[in-house]
């Protein structure tokens, strides 16, 4: 029997393969007489009998009925699975640096050193400290696959931060390319959804946007309540979005222990299925030996250009205003 390895909640597990025998706990649930349980919730006897079989249950159709996909490379002996859908988008999924704010409003500032955004932290790091007095806290998310590669620019910071290694935040957020903001107020809920901000012009050039009038928005929420957005709900993945940052997930581990080549089918379908994802396609770039800033970086900006696909997608509300 093949051992399958399992990347799930943040951690690696152990399988005996893509179907589970009998009497075995899986992804924490286990199995009762009227159905599949973990603490007080149950999926019933009648809904999981689609995911079992005469020799054990099937893990990837186990995943889906608890409403979570799943991605499965058999030859490689890997399994991905993805977090459950949003069922409360107004709300802020939660992992520990963010719960630990409860009580204060919070920017989830996600960046990465593989994008200029990079320079942007000290700005956000003095914002941190300013308001700080207000109630306020920053909270940075790093998207790099080596923590390493976030280090030297997190070295100096007052703010709380976090590096999103294997990706899972920004699955939870549904974060497509950085910089992205994402404002929480004091008790978990979305007060701006998914946003590109910048806390400096460094690249306006390139972006467009204004840092001035992102700081000042941000200084009216802080400050006087305003959150100004439209929307207080997270903009939700597709299904496509949510099976290519599965993908991306293999590719990760893959490259990790030098298996260029299968990595290389999971970027492929990652593209596919969400051409758009720059988080996956230009944020595993430097595990795959590749120059983020490089021709490839900018080749693959031309072909969303020429598919008229957005790099940046900034709301609107803050955009035209006066400072």
């Amino acid at each position: 029997m093949k051992m399958i390895t399992l990347l799930v909640d943040g951690r690696e597990e152990k399988a005996d393969g893509l179907v589970v025998p009998h009497g075995t706990t899986i992804l924490g649930w286990e199995r009762k007489p009227h159905g599949w349980c973990r603490g007080e919730a149950c999926v019933p006897a009648f809904r999981a009998a689609s995911a079992e079989t005469g020799d054990g249950v099937d893990l990837v159709r186990f995943a889906e009925l608890l409403g979570r996909r799943a991605v499965a490379d058999e030859e490689e002996g890997v399994v991905a699975i993805g977090e459950a859908a949003e069922t409360a988008p107004d709300r802020a999924p939660d992992f520990p640096e963010l719960t630990a704010l409860r009580g204060t409003k919070v920017a989830l500032v996600f960046w990465a050193s593989w994008c200029g955004c990079r320079y942007d932290l000290p700005a956000w790091d003095a914002l941190h400290r300013e308001l700080g007095g207000y109630g306020f806290s920053l909270l940075s998310v790093s998207l790099d696959r080596d923590p390493a590669d976030a280090a030297e620019w997190l070295a100096d910071v007052a703010h709380p931060a976090v590096v999103d290694a294997d990706g899972r935040i920004a699955e939870l957020y549904n974060v497509i390319n950085v910089p992205t903001v994402v404002w929480v107020d004091e008790e978990g809920r979305i007060a701006r959804p998914q946003d590109t901000m910048t806390a400096t012009d460094t690249f306006r050039s390139m972006n467009g946007l204004s840092s001035e009038r992102a700081v000042a928005a941000l200084r009216r929420w802080v400050v006087d309540g305003d959150a100004g957005a439209t929307t207080r709900r997270l903009r939700p993945p597709t299904d496509e979005e949510r099976l290519a940052r599965l993908h991306g997930r293999l590719a990760a581990w893959l490259l990790r222990r030098g298996r260029a080549e299968a990595a290389r089918r999971h970027l492929d379908e990652a593209a596919a299925l969400a051409p758009h994802d720059l988080a996956v396609r230009r944020g595993l770039m430097p595990l795959a030996g590749v120059d983020p800033f490089g021709e490839e970086y900018f080749r693959l900006r031309e072909e969303l250009e020429s598919m008229g696909i957005a790099i940046y997608r900034p709301l609107p509300d803050w955009q035209g205003e006066d400072v």
